[in-house]
């Protein structure tokens, strides 16, 4: 489904990722861990289309989208969930996942899928969507995404300043995000989370991929080394 090959990225003249090579399947789900300042983000904001790249650097199902604004890569299936959730105050929570739904892709997520996903945004689909809590934003920022029916699910950072109980139900939901084929691309610092969801992982250390696998066939030692930039990781 998608195919990363030599992705360079940064802002102005600061370099975060160096000659990213990365590869994704449909239906499987996929953690990128390491510290702050790895060029996670970076990388996530990459594939959405907020920074443009080299055009060959990323190919989703077949296409070449690497130099796509973020709309046009929107369009073509990949929607994201961003660190910080950013929903629009001026909006309800009805009207911002409404706003989600923009592109009019076909797909299988409408209003009354999301509610039932998130039972607990029904009864709030009235109240501005900053005016709940932080898990319930969540699932509104998620729900947004979702809208656009979307082929891979980029989340960034969603678990970042929750209770256990409310990211433990965040998660909750991702096997029904998943079973109409959706590939999710997760961003995480909490290393065991990622690892406890995702089919393989990527660790990004300064930019560079410093270890790559399935969880349970590498060991904590060597996660620990690729995530600090250790010698033990190489």
């Amino acid at each position: 489904m998608l195919t990363i090959r030599k992705l360079r990225a940064g802002y102005g003249d600061f370099q975060a990722l160096f000659g990213i090579d990365l590869d994704l399947a449909e239906g499987e789900t996929l953690a990128i861990i390491g510290s702050n300042g790895a060029g996670k983000s970076t990388f996530m904001r990459s594939l959405a289309g907020l920074i443009r790249n080299d055009p060959g650097a990323i190919r989703f199902k077949g296409e070449y989208i690497g130099s796509l604004p973020a709309n046009q890569v929107l369009e073509r299936g990949i929607a994201l969930v961003p660190e910080g959730r950013k929903l629009f105050p001026s909006l309800s929570v009805e009207e911002n996942l409404l706003i989600g739904g923009y592109s009019k892709r076909q797909g299988a997520w409408n209003l009354e899928r999301i509610y039932s996903l998130f039972p607990v945004l029904a009864n709030l689909r009235k109240r501005p969507g900053t005016a709940l809590s932080g898990g319930q934003q969540q699932m509104v920022a998620i729900g947004r995404a979702l809208m656009s029916s979307p082929g891979l699910l980029l989340c960034d950072e969603i678990s970042l300043g929750l209770a256990p109980t409310t990211i433990k139900d965040i998660y909750a939901a991702l096997p029904s995000i998943k079973a109409d084929g959706t590939a999710v691309i997760l961003v995480e610092q909490d290393i065991n989370q990622a690892l406890s969801v995702a089919d393989r992982f990527y660790c990004f250390q300064e930019g560079r991929i410093s270890l790559s696998g399935k969880p349970g066939e590498v060991s904590k030692e060597q996660i620990k080394a690729a995530y600090f930039g250790l010698a033990e990781a190489r």
